[in-house]
């Protein structure tokens, strides 16, 4: 008899707006590191990975999001031999349309029976034992073709979640769901806790992939309709597998609550007995530090004088306060965020301000990562642009070339092995070549150490969409 397995299904997207200047679109909230120095992507596959009978997980994020994903999952071990799958978005689409391309490929791979244990990249949760407890719960049910979904039972009257209503008890800390209910006002979430059978919407499901495109079948055949359309159309011997771009887009952007969970009925919520922390904002990233005795939690270096409750994470620089109260200090190498504590989730209107100006800050970090290592901004003017580029060992750029800009590279450390042009040659340490504009050229590292470069481009247009890329091992257009 074969075991049965449970795949974790990690949904790792979503700009995290109001985490930025840390959180942003090219370097979004899962891969943010938390105070600890760990990342929200890492502590959430981990958790899934020890979780018993798990063999493999599955990863839903947008394309761009590949390689950082692939190198952090390669930097932790686990102590299993996972298979790691992926299944890579061109745009984002909404719970809805991930599950259903998620549940269509575990079906073909693992067949109808498959679990999906479905765990959004972005939450906290620090009881393992707890949780794996209210996973095999979860799983038990899933088994007997239950839609299932985990609830937190709520500590405060919190209005910025959702909540679900617990009819009767199937057995302890398992019960039918009597319905979902939008972020409440003050009032109600006061109601929800004094009556004790409403728990938060963590986000987080429990089912068969078959069980879950049925349901899709009879409760959302829009959606069914234009995923089946996407997996017919979708290169499936590609991997990573990658969704076709043109159907994809055509799927209805929908939750997957609104979509199957508020309408099915054979749906369970299993009560988690586990701490349980959306990291949704900077008042909840400020919680996982301890205080001093004037209220204020540091991550960095902060000198405070006469200034109390007050969040500091400071990258590089000293931070100094005099006579504050109740910020969030934010600083990072190209962007300082100040914001009074109690207006944490306006953080988002800054990014909504920044996307409307065309800032760059919305969406790119001064260090940029891409799938061959990382490049810095260290100064720009009018004409120029100064970077440090590291390229990891055995990685390459593409071969590309450039209208508007040419380009003088320095080597610092390493040899490069580089094509510029007709010619192709090895540059080493403290040598330096000239691109000019119009030459096609390439950067390979052929070492088995880190080559780091200093780029200076100078030209009438700096962009980065001046690129024309001829050939590309990472599937760039």
């Amino acid at each position: 008899m074969v075991k049965k397995t449970v795949v974790p299904v990690i949904l790792s997207g979503g700009a995290g707006t109001r985490l930025w200047p840390v959180s942003r679109e090219a370097f979004p909230k899962p891969f943010m590191k938390l105070p600890d120095g760990d990342s929200l992507l890492k502590k959430t596959l981990m958790r899934a990975a020890m979780l018993p009978d798990v063999d493999g997980v599955m990863t839903v994020t947008n394309r761009e999001y590949f390689f950082t994903t692939r190198d952090e999952y390669a930097a932790i071990g686990t102590g299993k031999a996972l298979e790691f799958d992926y299944v890579l978005e061109p745009c984002g689409r909404n719970t809805a349309p991930a599950l259903a391309m998620a549940a269509l490929c575990l079906c073909e791979s693992r067949g109808d029976d498959t679990v999906m244990l479905v765990l959004p990249a972005d939450h906290l949760i620090e009881n393992q034992p707890a949780f794996a407890d209210a996973v095999a719960l979860a799983r038990e049910f899933a088994q007997e073709d239950y839609l299932v979904t985990f609830g937190i039972r709520p500590t405060y009257p919190e209005t910025g979640y959702g909540y679900i209503e617990c009819g009767s008890e199937f057995r302890e800390n398992v019960g039918d769901v009597s319905r979902f209910v939008e972020k409440p006002s003050l009032v109600l979430a006061e109601q929800y806790l004094e009556m004790g059978n409403f728990f938060w919407n963590s986000g987080m499901f429990c089912f068969k992939a078959g069980a879950l495109l049925q349901a899709m079948r009879e409760h959302a055949p829009e959606v069914l309709e234009a995923s089946l359309a996407c997996w017919e159309s979708t290169r499936r011997n590609d991997l990573p597998l990658t969704l076709d771009e043109a159907t994809f887009s055509m799927i209805p952007d929908i939750s997957i609550d609104y979509a199957v969970m508020e309408k099915a009925q054979k749906v369970a919520v299993v009560a988690g007995g586990f701490d349980w922390n959306d990291i949704g904002s900077w008042s909840a990233v400020s919680e996982l530090v301890p205080e001093d005795e004037a209220g204020n939690r540091i991550v960095g270096t902060a000198v405070m004088v006469d200034s109390g409750n007050c969040y500091i994470q400071a990258e590089d620089r000293l931070v100094a306060t005099v006579g504050v109260d109740n910020l969030l200090i934010i600083d990072t190498p190209d962007a300082l965020l100040v914001a009074d504590k109690s207006r944490s989730q306006d953080v988002k209107r800054v990014v909504q301000q920044l996307k409307l100006a065309e800032h760059d800050a919305y969406k790119l970090h001064r260090t940029v990562h891409r799938p061959w290592g990382t490049y810095t901004v260290l100064e720009e003017g009018e004409r120029f642009k100064i970077k440090r580029i590291v390229v990891k060992p055995g990685a390459a750029l593409s071969l590309q070339m450039h209208h508007h800009r040419c380009e003088h590279w320095v080597v610092v450390s390493g040899t490069a092995k580089i094509v510029n042009g007709e010619e192709e040659r090895l540059v080493r340490t403290n040598e330096s070549t000239f691109i000019p504009a119009g030459t096609p050229h390439r950067l390979v590292n052929p070492g088995v150490l880190e080559l780091v470069m200093i780029e200076v481009q100078s030209g009438e247009y700096l962009g980065e969409d001046d690129i024309v890329r001829f050939e590309d091992k990472y599937g760039r257009n």
